[in-house]
């Protein structure tokens, strides 16, 4: 009795611990064809910074992994979370930004688990600040089978 007790309760902690994944990209959506043309982004800008903090950019990763990504303002500026904007570089273009939404802040995105399909993805995320400068981010992330 006291073996199947500890079994059960071994079973609970380890399910209340294991974290559900969340689609980021669908399988269907990886298979649209790229967004036709170049995806440069401006060059200096006193816009916010936008940094790539998990996982690495072109750095293969296995699905599901940590999506962060963080903001830093300049100057007395801050960062306005309703501008951010989370885009699937594809053709038609994947708007991302309302499954991203609980996980974004002033600081960033954090989100956790997401769940990617194989292969490279392009993502492009922007965000704006208190003064209405707007910064882009083109990111590649690459994920294993």
């Amino acid at each position: 009795m006291k073996f199947t007790k500890v079994i059960l309760a071994s079973l609970v902690l380890t399910a209340s611990q294991l974290a559900i994944s969340a689609p980021l990209i669908s399988a269907k959506e990886a298979a649209l064809p790229p967004a036709a043309g170049t995806l440069a982004t401006r060059g200096i800008s006193r816009g916010p910074a936008i940094k790539l903090a998990s996982p690495e950019a072109d750095t293969p990763v296995t699905a599901p992994f940590d999506f962060k990504i963080n903001f830093e303002p300049r100057g007395d500026a801050k960062i306005d979370p309703n501008s951010v904007k989370v885009v699937y570089m594809k053709s038609p273009f994947v708007d991302l930004t309302p499954r991203l939404k609980n996980a974004i802040s002033a600081n960033g995105i954090d989100f956790a688990k997401a769940d990617v399909p194989p292969g490279t993805h392009t993502i492009r995320v922007t965000v704006k600040d208190s003064e209405g400068r707007e910064t882009n981010l083109v990111l590649n992330l690459v994920v294993n089978k």
